[in-house]
């Protein structure tokens, strides 16, 4: 894999416009929680912090209306003593260095596939996640996709370090993606129910690697036909690519 690759014209401004999900669907796991844990077992202190604030923490990660509290709770036992989002997002580059192979295993071939092809027919490519889009960013670097445009969860400064203060997740990846120029969604790739929006919003929504549990879920909620795949996620369900 390489971090640099052959210059792309720049899409048309009415090419169909296609969005992915980052984490179980180009990503073969949950990149930010990789990232925070990383960041909380660097320092005693903080693994300490971490142990004794997740019974409240925890339940409200798994809550959708709660989820941006419990990753912000997080976020901040991990960046605590960092005091800029450059400083923040220095941090991510850090750990994207100093863990290149076991992160490029995680990336999964047939999604990049795909990704690539999009990007060679001319298609208006982004990445809307709801990790920090630094790290979407550095990954996506990986294989010379630096240039797509990441829109993801934005953090700010708080209290000695930094938290999440909008969360690119559920209906407000939507709102997030309109406010950046994105609208009318031509294809749209997740694995998450979190992503309803996005995937009802779209011409031809795909489901990838969603879990054994919601496949049922995605049927009956999603147009008759809609794609359920698994492209490489070995715990995940969807039909094998």
């Amino acid at each position: 894999m390489s971090a640099t690759g052959p210059t792309r014209a720049e899409p048309a401004a009415d090419a169909p416009l296609v969005v992915f999900d980052f984490d179980h669907t180009l990503y073969d796991g949950d990149s930010g929680s990789h990232l925070f844990a990383w960041l909380i077992r660097r320092n005693p202190l903080r693994i300490l912090v971490a142990l004794l604030a997740t019974p409240l923490l925890g339940p409200m990660v798994a809550f959708l209306p709660t989820r941006r509290w419990g990753i912000s709770g997080y976020v901040w036992i991990g960046s605590f003593g960092m005091h800029r989002v450059r400083e923040f997002d220095r941090v991510i580059d850090r750990y994207v260095a100093g863990h290149r192979e076991e992160i490029a295993r995680r990336l999964l071939p047939v999604a990049l596939e795909v990704f690539a092809a999009h990007r060679a027919r001319g298609d208006r490519v982004v990445v809307a996640t709801g990790a920090p889009p630094e790290l979407a960013r550095a990954i996506l670097g990986f294989v010379a996709h630096a240039d797509v445009p990441v829109i993801g969860t934005q953090v700010g400064p708080r209290l000695g370090g930094v938290k999440a203060v909008r969360h690119c997740h559920n209906a407000e990846k939507m709102r997030m993606l309109r406010e950046h120029g994105y609208s009318g969604i031509d294809v749209a790739y997740s694995d998450s129910t979190a992503d309803l929006p996005l995937l009802q919003a779209a011409r031809r929504p795909v489901v990838v690697n969603p879990k054994h549990s919601r496949v049922e879920f995605f049927r009956r909620v999603l147009p008759a036909g809609t794609p359920i795949l698994n492209w490489g996620c070995r715990d995940r369900g969807g039909e094998p690519a």
